[in-house]
């Protein structure tokens, strides 16, 4: 169903605590046969929801006929540089959560998750009882840069849901020995497409001229991936 038109809608939602996020709907004008899904993607650390990879994937996801949803946390629609604090950042996927389910769009199924933090932060959110259909990470940040004793999985075991991770082999933030572990633990929860030779944005040695190609396959993945989870 790639190639259908799409029109982007923009929102705010209004914080518990007070301010607002931006949010950008992409809409497909051809839903396919069955029941609406949606996929929400979060920003990682160092970018806004406007970044080119997390454009690419929220418009070409909507081409393909799902209702997708990108999202500034706090810190960034502020525009500063530093992230939320850990509530902070999970209170606003929350809300954004809320937004979806309750939109006019009304969305049977909700796969939510993003680049590095982003995905982090749906799988926290998750694992503390927000209900989603499944999850998708771009890039887990299992552990800092060369810290590879600070491992961010305990609550990863918690989730009951489908989760897909799309992970580059030279990741320097989940190498693919201790992600595999993870994996192997999550059993039938979790599936996973490595990137070969990709780093945390996928882009390998070959340079920009495999970009294309790199990124169409994870849309297909993840396409596939949603269309035949819970």
């Amino acid at each position: 169903m790639s190639g259908v038109r799409v029109r982007m809608e923009k929102a705010k939602v209004t914080l518990d605590r007070g301010g607002e996020m931006s949010l950008v709907y992409g809409v497909p004008d051809e839903f396919p046969p069955g029941d609406p899904a949606c996929l929400v993607f979060a920003h990682g650390a160092g970018g806004p929801m406007y970044s080119p990879f997390l454009t690419y994937f929220h418009t070409e996801l909507a081409k393909h006929g799902f209702l997708t949803v990108k999202f500034n946390f706090p810190y960034m629609e502020a525009r500063k540089k530093t992230p939320d604090k850990k509530d902070v950042l999970e209170a606003a996927y929350r809300k954004i959560v809320e937004e979806v389910k309750s939109s006019q769009y009304k969305p049977d199924r909700i796969f939510i998750g993003g680049k590095s933090m982003g995905g982090r932060i749906a799988s926290q959110v998750v694992a503390g009882g927000v209900e989603v259909n499944g999850l998708f990470f771009f890039g887990y940040p299992l552990h800092p840069p060369g810290r590879l004793d600070r491992l961010r999985d305990e609550h990863l075991y918690k989730i009951t849901r489908p989760m897909l991770f799309v992970s580059g082999t030279r990741d320097s933030f989940g190498t693919r020995e201790l992600l595999e572990k993870v994996l192997s633990r999550l059993g039938s929860m979790a599936s996973v497409h490595w990137v070969e030779e990709g780093d945390h944005s996928f882009n390998t040695p070959e340079g920009k001229s495999a970009v294309p190609k790199t990124y169409e396959t994870v849309v297909r993945v993840l396409v596939d991936w949603a269309q035949t989870s819970a």
